[in-house]
């Protein structure tokens, strides 16, 4: 299988740039898992988004919550969010940055 497109959507590459390098690192190799059709270990389906199959690339470094949120449509893997998740309380992801999510989806 060759490797899917990889498309980053707004400003989520700059985003992920400004990650620790330890993140960038296994976060990278989670996306070219995706996108030769893998699923790395740190990347879970992500709820809330109806109709749509979303996942999650997650890692911690140093006490912070790194996030990485991306697609496949068409064939094509869109990454759509890379944040530091500042909440402390729960594992819900921050209404902010569902709804940069969501408005990055429908530009796609």
């Amino acid at each position: 299988m060759s490797a899917r497109p990889l498309v980053f959507v707004g400003s989520s590459r700059d985003d992920l740039r400004q990650f620790p390098s330890e993140v960038t690192k296994v976060v990278g190799v989670a996306l070219f898992e995706a996108q030769m059709g893998g699923t790395h270990g740190i990347v879970k389906l992500l709820q809330g988004f109806p109709g749509h199959r979303m996942y999650q690339a997650s890692e911690s470094f140093q006490g912070d919550a790194y996030r990485v949120v991306y697609t496949i449509k068409d064939e094509t893997l869109y990454v759509l969010h890379a944040f530091k998740k500042k909440s402390t309380k729960g594992r819900a992801m921050p209404q902010p940055d569902k709804d940069l999510i969501v408005r990055r989806l429908k530009a796609i």
